[in-house]
């Protein structure tokens, strides 16, 4: 391509699923010389950085994996974090691209120059130069750690559930969960089978339904992996479920209101045949829509509230002390281990998670944030020329976040192809084209439970600042496919 004498051709930030991905496909791309770059000490993303006890995929592992790469060895229906973290090396390795891989690096900046390159500066101090840019970070990639008033001065171990501290014992400790989404859905079970006494501090309560799971026999892995089209077959009806829920029950809630209460009628009799206490199932069921916030699966979550040594606190925090925390009424509650499973910060912090300078000065963070969160077919941003991010508002496709990665790449690989046909060495999406898609995503969206149902109470990150669900790609998978490997070429302009 051009003739500047640059370190790489691109630059990937991220070497989780997303990184992964793009890494293979821009080398399919006749992109050979890419450097990808990871803050952590190795690679997987959130399944090298999460490991807290009871970590699970919650979507069936035979959908959540790249299609392209099947896994005939995943143990269980919902494979264990650590078998996806052996997935993540498996991958890497199979594509040579862990020698691409730099840990430990934390990128702080990029800035465009219009000189046809991006600029890219690591905490270290360092710098370097590409053609290209791919921000791979993640859509969970920034901990959220609430600032409750007095929490530096807790006396006792607090722990993060992005920071576990692997065989930490909670035998005769007096526990305390904040937090009562997915990862805590998974987390409290395996805590209260030790700790002496466990308190769960919940602010919002999630939909949960059963999660048929179980160990997959030897002789179906076999199969698996003698006979692949049975493990596509497998995959292709879970996936089809998994658009059941998602694009009738979700996206397109005002037509299908009906499948939106069935699935809450589930999870509310799931909830009634595990729960003992009416009380405690009021205090459980979420006073919102479902689907406003991502569900999840669990079989053994629920049954915890009837253990004697157990207790749902549903008042405010006020703050926490040396020995407790304090909520609402001046009510303590003792606490020698302090578990925070409070998510991550996705819109303050995340969209994007360093600070990206493109043509004319635009702040990508800024623009976003004073404005309305955008990017072209999930992909693309104007005025950045050659950047592609992909973890972006309007990208997230079907339930399985390979969907969405295997999307990206397909139209990596249309766009590329034309910047080879015409031999040109940059690309940006038209003011045009993107506008167009915002106005299109925008009025999809208009039927999805998000307007059309009730979400008020459900403080779901699906929701950024101004109020908007722009996480999502309002389409079924199969457009979302179809779009992401024909979209006009002229949406883009290239030099």
């Amino acid at each position: 391509m051009n003739d500047l004498a640059l370190d790489h051709q691109a630059i990937i930030v991220g070497a989780g699923f997303g990184g992964i991905g793009a890494g293979i496909e821009l080398k399919r791309q006749g992109i050979s010389d890419l450097a990808i770059l990871e803050r952590e000490d190795d690679l997987g993303g959130t399944w090298h950085v999460n490991h807290y006890p009871g970590l699970a995929v919650d979507i069936a592992s035979v959908t959540y994996s790249y299609s392209f790469e099947p896994n005939p060895n995943w143990t269980r229906l919902f494979a264990p974090g650590a078998e996806l973290k052996k997935y993540a090396e498996h991958v890497a390795d199979t594509y040579d691209l862990r020698r691409h891989m730099e840990f430990g690096v934390t990128v702080e900046r990029a800035e465009w120059d219009d000189a046809g390159f991006w600029t890219v500066h690591t905490a270290d101090g360092a710098s370097r130069t590409a053609q290209f840019l791919v921000t791979a970070t993640g859509f969970l990639s920034q901990p959220y750690t609430p600032d409750f008033p007095g929490i530096e001065s807790f006396a006792g171990d607090v722990i993060h559930t992005t920071a576990w501290q692997d065989g930490y014992d909670f035998a005769g400790r007096r526990a305390a969960v904040i937090g009562t989404g997915a990862t805590a859905v998974q987390l409290i079970p395996e805590i209260a089978k030790s700790a002496r006494h466990l308190t769960v501090f919940q602010r919002t309560p999630i939909w949960v339904v059963p999660k048929v799971d179980f160990p997959i026999p030897a002789p179906i892995r076999r199969l698996f992996g003698a006979v692949p089209a049975t493990q596509r077959a497998a995959r292709a009806i879970n996936t089809s479920m998994l658009e059941l829920l998602m694009v009738v029950g979700v996206l397109h809630y005002r037509q299908a209101k009906p499948g939106n209460r069935l699935a809450a009628l589930l999870a509310k009799a799931h909830m009634r045949a595990q729960v003992r206490d009416a009380n405690t199932r009021r205090q459980l069921t979420p006073a919102y829509d479902f689907g406003c916030k991502r569900p999840t699966f669990s079989n053994t979550y629920f049954p915890v509230f009837n253990q004697p040594d157990v207790d749902l606190e549903t008042s405010s925090i006020v703050r926490v002390e040396a020995d407790g925390i304090v909520v609402e009424g001046e009510k303590k509650i003792p606490v020698d281990t302090l578990v925070l499973a409070t998510g991550f910060n996705l819109w303050d912090v995340n969209f994007p998670a360093f600070q990206v300078i493109g043509r004319d000065g635009r702040d990508l963070g800024k623009w976003w944030r004073d404005g309305r969160f955008q990017a072209y077919e999930g992909v693309a941003v104007p005025k950045f020329p050659n950047f592609l991010t992909l973890n972006s508002p309007y990208s997230y496709s079907g339930l399985s976040y390979f969907t969405t990665i295997e999307g990206q790449m397909r139209h990596i690989a249309r766009l590329f192809g034309e910047l080879r046909k015409r031999g040109a060495d940059r690309f940006e999406v038209t003011e045009r084209a993107n506008t167009d898609y915002l106005d299109k995503s925008t009025e999809r969206l208009s039927d999805s439970v998000f307007y059309a149902g009730d979400c008020a109470s459900s403080r779901s990150y699906y929701f950024n600042q101004h109020g908007e669900a722009t996480l999502l790609r309002p389409q079924a998978t199969l457009s979302t496919l179809r779009e992401m490997e024909s979209f006009p070429l002229d949406d883009y302009t290239y030099a």
